[in-house]
């Protein structure tokens, strides 16, 4: 199975399956929905497979394709995939379904096009799995760009409150990260010998001028799509107006493009600027964690709530990036792939609780576990996993994580530490506004709060409650896959994990 081309048909097959379900009548909602559910469930299966064909022990980059593109301009259809891009493309393949099945009836409740919505998520997927796969930086470019064209309509079109405010400052936010990186990329293909071929480029020698001002055009776009602080203004607005299963991909998916970014093309091309640059990265990080969790806390909005955690989360995931130990860097590709399960279950749910209720707002519920006690409890466990509890999956991350930073840096763990306090203060507050204490007599007049999770909720939830127990207790097969791709990302910077001393081990241990 090593040649069979997994990256190209995983890439290509949500958007044949999108032609079709765009192509089906209007009249025909539930054939939309039920074809755009086996295409992903089909490319569910096909990741299953790569999954197993994994050599841990094998290459770096595995399952490697190359065609012709642009030969003029160094351009081709390459796509490979190390351990980092391969839990990503499995990240996708496994929450596309799910949304696919918590937005049945989504597109039907704002009045449009049911089928174009579908076809839109499958076109959202196709350029999710081609971001990760590619291993030409222009073609990376290209999906990296077009990916804002679906994510755009299914905000624009299909959103709620200020949806076309929203979708324009996302848009436009993320084109000005792409030209700065547009502007990289030219640039790199100057010095780097007229090839986009990674690769190639890795072993290209960069006057340290140049290798900084390039990091920084790469690192400024992979910035705002993650987002850090400061360049974060357009998630909460973003991911408050989205419907809830788009905005499980934007958190869940999208956003780790960014932070992708940096692994992939900022740290092994530009590893002195990357270096030059960490104290900066990690400052902002840190800054991310503590300001994203204040302002989480003071949120009346649910979803613009959940918003906010993920910029706070996006920061420790920055911390493990700029740590440069291998802890540190595992735990931070962990904790991409934890965090989107733990708030892809979080956004379904509160989702779910909004179609209900019918408005988004924390102070319009109060007590609903009294009508709805299974939804309610998925919530809370949805908002345990979400501030790391140890036995869910994002504990393990953001442990190792702190472990990680705290050997070489510990004024950054320490302080990032304390979002650890902060993300209690902000997860407990939400579920005791909305699911505990009085019932606000309001929600017994309101015919959806009247219902439980029904049966497709259930198959929408359970999965994910399963992956975030599993890898809690059991995160070895993941870890296996990320270690060597972390361990080679590092010696392309140059680092390697210090010694432990003596005082390091008593204080750690303290």
């Amino acid at each position: 199975m090593s040649d069979f081309p997994f990256l190209s048909v995983l890439t290509v097959a949500p958007l044949v399956g999108a032609v079709v379900v765009a192509l089906l009548p209007r009249s025909r909602p539930t054939l939309a929905k039920q074809v755009a559910l086996g295409w992903s469930l089909l490319v569910l299966a096909l990741s299953v497979v790569m999954w197993v064909s994994w050599q841990v022990d094998g290459q770096r980059f595995q399952f490697r394709e190359s065609y012709p593109w642009i030969p003029n301009w160094g351009v081709s259809f390459t796509f490979a995939a190390d351990g980092i891009a391969l839990v990503m493309l499995m990240l996708i393949a496994v929450l596309v379904p799910l949304v696919i099945l918590a937005s049945w009836h989504d597109a039907e409740s704002s009045k449009r096009s049911v089928p174009v919505y579908f076809a839109l998520l499958l076109v959202l997927e196709c350029t999710m799995l081609g971001v990760f796969a590619a291993a030409d930086v222009f073609l990376f470019y290209v999906f990296f760009e077009v990916m804002l064209v679906p994510m755009y309509f299914l905000i624009g079109s299909y959103g709620g409150h200020q949806r076309q405010y929203a979708a324009v400052k996302f848009f436009l936010y993320s084109l000005v990260g792409g030209l700065f990186m547009l502007a990289a990329v030219i640039g790199l293909w100057v010095v780097g010998g007229k090839t986009f071929d990674w690769v190639a480029l890795s072993e290209v020698d960069i006057s340290t001028g140049a290798e900084r001002w390039l990091f920084l055009g790469f690192f400024i776009a992979f910035a705002i799509k993650a987002p850090f602080f400061p360049f974060h203004t357009w998630l909460p607005d973003a991911g408050g107006a989205a419907p809830a299963g788009a905005a499980a991909l934007l958190v869940g998916v999208l956003d780790k493009v960014g932070t992708f970014g940096i692994l992939r093309y900022c740290l092994p091309l530009f590893p002195d600027a990357a270096q030059w640059f960490a104290p900066w990265a990690l400052g902002l990080a840190v800054i991310g964690i503590i300001y994203a969790a204040l302002l989480a806390v003071g949120q009346n909005d649910l979803k613009r709530l959940v918003s906010y955690t993920s910029i706070a989360h996006f920061g420790f995931i920055g911390v493990g990036i700029f740590a440069f130990t291998t802890q540190a860097g595992t735990g931070a590709v962990l904790y991409m792939v934890n965090h989107g399960l733990a708030t892809g279950l979080l956004f379904l749910v509160v989702g779910m609780l909004i179609s209900r209720r019918g408005s988004a707002l924390v102070s319009d519920f109060g007590g609903a576990g009294k009508l709805v006690p299974v939804l309610a409890g998925v919530l809370f466990f949805a908002g345990l996993a979400s501030l790391a509890l140890p036995g869910t999956a994002p504990f393990v991350s953001e442990f190792l994580v702190l472990i990680g930073t705290f050997t070489v840096n510990k004024p950054v763990a320490i302080i990032a530490t304390l979002g650890i306090i902060l993300a209690a203060a902000y997860v407990l507050w939400m579920v005791q506004r909305t699911t505990q204490g009085t019932l606000n007599p309001a929600l017994t007049e309101i015919d959806g709060m009247k219902r439980d999770l029904n049966l497709r909720e259930k198959f929408v939830v359970a999965p994910l409650i399963a992956l975030i127990v599993l890898l809690g207790f059991y995160p070895k097969p993941v870890t296996d896959v990320i270690n060597p791709a972390i361990q080679a990302t590092l010696e392309d910077v140059g680092r390697s994990d210090p010694a432990p001393t003596v005082d390091t081990l008593q204080e750690a241990s303290r």
